[in-house]
């Protein structure tokens, strides 16, 4: 279906997991039933390394183990890549357990970087600073059924994170020059807590009212 793109079943392999830990830093992102952690599931997982091999790990119905994973998360030595991080993190480690570290957000690198826009989301970001437009026709589809995942689904998955890790070195240029970056990595820092928060259902707990 595409080059430089396999399927691992409900886990990484050995050897997928020992070739991405060799890497700097590795692209993220997940695909759920809907936008409600606890709620929608988690059914889909894509993984890429600079050298652009896409990794997709379907996640069955009450799957609640992906040892392989957990460790591709959790290593120091491999920082990992998501746009909306609070998101994928969240529903990392409310399936698996997973505390996900180190990581870079581009959402969060956007807001801070791209000041002169409020566009900040995938597509918009990678057409303006990768020059490419992304289909997004897949997003709203039906991915609750991880052995019949058109190549359509996967095509969409795949290119969600092929291009995260150009956007973070354009984007932690641009936040350097800006003198932001170190701003950016305390917002990295703060994405645990943040998260937990999230799964205890706390909302607005800095508000004054």
């Amino acid at each position: 279906m595409m080059d430089n793109f396999q399927v691992c079943d409900r886990d990484l392999d050995t050897a997928t997991l020992e070739r991405y830990q060799k890497a700097d830093y590795v692209a993220v992102d997940t695909e759920t039933m809907g936008l409600v952690v606890g709620r929608d599931r988690l059914c889909l997982i894509q993984i890429c390394d600079p050298e652009g091999f896409v990794t997709a790990i379907p996640v069955a119905p009450g799957q609640t183990n992906a040892p392989n994973l957990k460790t591709l998360m959790e290593a120091p030595g491999t920082e990992k890549i998501f746009h909306f991080a609070r998101f994928d993190l969240a529903q990392l480690q409310h399936t698996f357990g997973i505390q996900t570290q180190p990581v870079f957000c581009t959402k969060i690198a956007s807001k801070l970087a791209r000041t002169y826009t409020g566009s900040h989301g995938l597509k918009s970001l990678v057409q303006e600073l990768s020059g490419i437009e992304l289909d997004k026709s897949a997003q709203c589809s039906d991915w609750g059924n991880p052995d019949n995942l058109s190549p359509e689904q996967l095509r969409y998955a795949a290119n969600d994170v092929r291009y995260l890790i150009e956007l973070r070195t354009k984007l932690t240029a641009m936040l350097q020059r800006e003198d932001r970056w170190a701003l950016t990595q305390q917002c990295f820092d703060c994405l645990p807590t943040i998260v937990n928060l999230d799964l205890l259902r706390f909302k607005d707990v800095f508000e004054h009212h």
